[in-house]
């Protein structure tokens, strides 16, 4: 699902929640909704949206300013590290081709990306990677593991053989650390993986 809507006109997260909350609230006018980050289409996982125009602000600055955490699923073929591994590239965006390319020097136009990514379950053919996102760019995951050799399940955009029936990959946003931008306390969400059978065998 689109995080948010496109010429497409297919559903999005934040039309869908905004239904929602109108229904359940009972509201009579529109709803207001803020998008305070994205995921990509084929990702599975935890999203925060904002219910007001102050929260989404300041929940904004948080993304900005990189005090809150993200961790993430990825299933990939290829040979991981077993121990931690911090990747650092830059990476370069070409919005024609919706793809950012990973380079080992800075290139004009490209963002420092980085990450820390640990083996979990080791199968015959798959790992299972946690993620740590150190710098949130386009495509960032999909395109670091790849110019690592390390390709996420189903994701033909960056080397997987074949695609997944559904047209998901197996790159899931794990968990999501923030402050409550009004309470003040920190607060961590976590999304199990969605049900299918290669999650099934490396989910705790």
């Amino acid at each position: 699902m689109l995080s948010q809507g496109d010429n497409t006109k297919d559903p999005s997260v934040l039309e869908v929640i905004k239904q929602l909350i109108k229904v359940r609230d009972q509201k009579p006018g529109n709803v207001y909704l803020g998008l305070v980050h994205r995921l990509d289409r084929p990702t599975s996982g935890v999203m925060v949206l904002a219910k007001t125009s102050k929260a989404l602000s300041r929940l904004n600055k948080q993304f900005v300013e990189k005090t809150t955490q993200k961790k993430y699923w990825a299933i990939v073929s290829g040979n991981p590290k077993q121990e931690p591994t911090r990747l650092s590239h830059y990476l370069l965006r070409k919005p024609a081709q919706n793809k950012s390319y990973a380079h080992r020097k800075e290139v004009p136009n490209s963002k420092f990306s980085e990450l820390i990514y640990s083996e979990k379950v080791a199968l015959n053919r798959y790992s299972l990677l946690e993620i740590e996102l150190l710098t949130g760019r386009h495509h960032q995951i999909r395109a670091q593991l790849s110019a690592e050799g390390l390709t996420i399940k189903g994701d033909l955009k960056y080397g997987a053989a074949r695609p997944n029936k559904n047209g998901s990959i197996h790159l899931h946003a794990r968990e999501l650390s923030l402050t409550h931008p009004v309470k003040k306390e920190k607060m961590t969400f976590t999304a199990p993986p969605p049900s299918e059978v290669l999650w099934d065998a490396v989910a705790d």
